[in-house]
């Protein structure tokens, strides 16, 4: 279980004649917050555990770990995957029990699944089961407190029941492997929850000691829509990456890429072709690496053209 700990200022109540301060200056008083927010799971016996990024997202609060005998462990770092909502925290500690790591890449529908968290950010240890109902999905995932919210591709769909505060919560197959990291519900529809496939962590878990982690992800700078087939035949225009935003001094704003071209390959890799879109790419690029990107910009003259770009790291 993961939790939270936090200093929050609010205003005091103000006199009985005077309640919103009109007359005088309110007061500012203090409110400490400690909850349990999340759940998290243990990969490295020193103290390695996985969360999705929404759950440690607050960086003025401290954050608490509490292993299934109800100790309590200080998180010492936070790693953020600036690509997916994953993050890996650290505590000190040593000879933890730890959780294998399966094979996401050969998930079958149907497959038997087990999903644990602390339900509601109340009940710790909640067990349920269910099975994997569809694979490749693409969502949109908001946090517990509803304050922010991102666009995931390539999730699991599971009936197994997720609630929030299972976020961050291992899926596991059924000989207890990891193939999942639970990361939210649908509030449209009743047993319909998601988890982000497992190996999209393991060259980070690899790299956390002597790279830091995510923190050597190449860095793009971008938000998009996968643009598919069909779209595009109907559309007349390229399958590949929409781009629905270029961020500010970023490498893909250096560079020149603009709002409404269209990514159609890396390093001469189709997007089309590429099983998880544009994120799969990137992923296996490392800060510094230039690529080559082709895209097609949309205007009057409606034409391909290509450039390079040097990924940069992104302090998470």
């Amino acid at each position: 279980t993961v939790g939270i700990k936090k200093t929050q200022k609010v205003l005091q109540n103000g006199s009985l004649f005077d309640p919103w301060g009109v007359f005088g200056t309110p007061e500012i008083g203090e409110r400490k917050i400690e909850r349990d927010i999340g759940t998290g799971f243990i990969v490295r016996s020193d103290g390695l555990i996985i969360t999705n990024r929404h759950v440690v997202e607050d960086r003025e609060a401290e954050y608490v770990v509490f292993t299934k005998d109800e100790k309590q462990y200080e998180v010492k770092q936070i790693d953020r995957d600036p690509l997916n909502d994953l993050a890996i925290l650290k505590i000190d500690a040593t000879n933890l029990p730890t959780l294998e790591l399966g094979d996401s890449d050969n998930l079958k529908v149907g497959q038997f699944v087990i999903a644990i968290g602390t339900a509601l950010g109340e009940f710790r240890h909640t067990v349920t089961t269910g099975v994997i109902s569809g694979l490749g999905r693409g969502i949109v995932a908001g946090d517990m407190m509803g304050s922010s919210s991102e666009e995931l591709e390539n999730v699991i769909q599971t009936d197994a029941a997720i609630n929030p505060g299972n976020s961050g919560g291992p899926l596991l197959n059924s000989i207890g492997q990891v193939i999942g990291v639970n990361v939210a519900v649908s509030q449209q529809g009743q047993n319909i929850g998601f988890a982000l496939p497992i190996n999209l962590l393991k060259d980070a878990l690899n790299n956390f000691s002597d790279r830091g982690g995510f923190g050597t992800r190449g860095y793009l700078g971008v938000q998009y829509k996968m643009i598919t087939k069909e779209a595009a035949l109907l559309n007349e225009v390229p399958s590949g990456a929409l781009l629905t935003l270029v961020q500010e001094n970023t490498p893909a704003d250096k560079a020149g890429l603009k709002k409404g071209d269209i990514i159609i390959k890396i390093d001469g890799k189709s997007l089309e072709d590429a099983e998880k879109g544009l994120a799969s790419i990137l992923a296996k690029k490392k800060a510094g690496d230039e690529v080559e990107v082709e895209y097609y910009r949309m205007g009057e003259t409606n034409e391909k053209r290509s450039l390079r770009v040097k990924l940069e790291s992104l302090d998470n």
